[in-house]
């Protein structure tokens, strides 16, 4: 078992490569590997999950921690994996199906580096390792920005790279201090170490969490650094969008688990949870009044996301059990309805020409489309009967303010009347000469329907999934295992 706790990391590299070496000018063999290896990368972060009871530890070359490279899997990561799976299947299905993939040489081999870079996120257990995978997801990330060019498109791009450079210098400056102070950057050692610093650290330490913070918040897209999210998610292509939804997620991931494990004691104890609750409102409004006033399908999906980073972050500033047993559950449920409403705007854009809401062009066969969109904004929204409803009421029960719950109230009233606006424009306004009938693509329309079938799959079965989430929270919340698992020394 200790062995396949690095394939998440290795398999989707070695594809990659080979796909550049071998496959460059054969999009039919990229498309092969490509698939091959993403349902390999499924089935094994399902079998993750379903073996990640207990906190276990890959140390590759034998090292013992802190000073070798150490990969931990424990319910937390197996989650994530496993979203990501469930994510990037069905995205990775659509981009074949509508020849997406063909408008560049090295979507597919980008696309398996982006697994690579997020599977190393979830699963590192050393900060140091932590940065390098984000930069591997910011490489591949800009690649697959830009697939397929367009001036657009590249000023957008260029605009990501950059804020996401500034947030890897902070990060490397967060990372020195820490090491000067600590002496290490293993997650466990780190555990030991922090509530133990003497007096004249302690400042420093407070400073290189502060770095920290503001790291994840860029990448959570947590306002005020959320300015390059809109432009970039509304300019690039649908399917990459849509995989970019669970890459927000990633910030999210990284102040979970470096919160309840080192920064939740000792000089920085509540630190991140002052901050993150005010920055976690004012993310949630932004959204919400940025998606009511957008003009354009893709940008009104841009908004929506970083309006649900309010809610996630908001749940997790609470730093209670209940809270991140509720936060947890809207992670998944916001990464799931997101993709599929970027799916769903580029069906339209396929369909339309373009995405402003006050044309009123109509849109070839709307009718399944309309259906999904409907179910995917009811979703979005937090309407009855699906998950987005349960997972703002978890939220709701488990945050101790009043004001989160207002904020959120308002806020899921107004994404509402975003959604319920774009959707009539879309769809109930059209006029004039109908569209030439679109060639139907099975393919599209059933990897929307499947991500929207895992906002159902939650609506069902929300009883023992918030049981499993309750005990992965009270996993995070006491992290003795995971520090001990780390520590443990001996064979893979």
């Amino acid at each position: 078992m200790g062995n396949l706790i690095i394939l998440p990391v290795v398999l989707p590299a070695v594809l990659a490569g080979l796909t550049v070496l071998l496959a460059r000018d054969n999009l039919r063999l990229q498309r092969v590997i490509g698939c091959v290896g993403m349902l390999v990368f499924a089935a094994l972060a399902l079998w993750l999950l379903l073996h990640s009871n207990a906190p276990q530890a890959y140390r590759l070359g034998n090292w013992p921690a802190p000073f070798g490279i150490v990969l931990m899997l424990d319910r937390l990561s197996a989650l994530m994996l496993a979203l990501l799976g469930a994510v990037a299947l069905p995205v990775l299905a659509y981009a074949i199906a509508t020849g997406w993939d063909a408008r560049g040489r090295h979507f597919h081999a980008l696309f398996l580096f982006q697994l690579m870079g997020l599977s190393g996120a979830f699963l590192t257990a050393d900060a140091f390792n932590l940065f390098v995978f984000f930069e591997v997801l910011l490489i591949a990330s800009y690649g697959l920005m830009v697939h397929g060019g367009g001036d657009a498109r590249l000023r957008a791009g260029l605009h990501y790279v950059v804020t996401n450079l500034v947030g890897s210098t902070l990060f490397l400056f967060a990372l020195a201090t820490i090491y000067g102070v600590t002496g290490t950057l293993n997650m466990a050692d780190l555990a030991q170490k922090w509530p133990l610093l003497p007096p004249g650290d302690q400042a420093l330490a407070r400073v290189a969490a502060g770095l920290l913070l503001l790291v994840f918040a860029v990448k959570g897209a947590l306002v005020p650094l959320q300015f390059w999210l809109p432009g970039t998610y509304a300019n690039a292509p649908g399917p990459v969008a849509a995989l970019f939804a669970i890459m927000t997620k990633v910030g999210a991931y990284a102040t979970l688990r470096l919160g309840t494990l080192v920064f939740d004691q000792g000089p920085t104890a509540g630190m991140w949870a002052s901050l993150l609750w005010p920055a976690a409102l004012l993310t949630l409004a932004l959204g919400a009044f940025g998606a009511l006033g957008a003009r354009g399908l893709s940008r009104l999906v841009a908004f929506t996301a970083i309006g649900s980073m309010g809610t996630v972050f908001l749940a997790l500033s609470a730093g209670t059990v209940q809270a991140t047993t509720a936060g947890l559950y809207y992670m998944i449920h916001s990464t799931l309805a997101g993709a599929a409403l970027f799916l769903i705007a580029d069906l339209v854009l396929s369909r339309r020409g373009n995405h402003r809401l006050e044309d009123t062009r109509p849109i070839a066969q709307s009718g399944l489309i309309a259906a999904l969109f409907m179910a995917a904004a009811i979703a979005m929204a937090g309407v009855p009967p699906l998950s987005g409803f349960l997972g703002k009421l978890l939220v709701l029960n488990a945050l101790p303010f009043v004001l989160g719950w207002a904020t959120i109230l308002i806020a899921s009233f107004l994404t509402l009347l975003a959604l319920a606006r774009a959707g009539s424009a879309l769809f109930w306004k059209g006029s004039g000469q109908p569209p030439a009938p679109h060639p139907t693509q099975p393919m599209t329309l059933a990897a929307t329907g499947t991500l929207l079938a895992g906002l159902v799959a939650l609506t069902l079965f929300a009883g023992p999934l918030t049981t499993w989430l309750s005990e992965t929270a009270q996993d995070l919340h006491a992290p003795a295992a995971y520090v001990a698992a780390t520590a443990l020394q001996g064979g893979n």
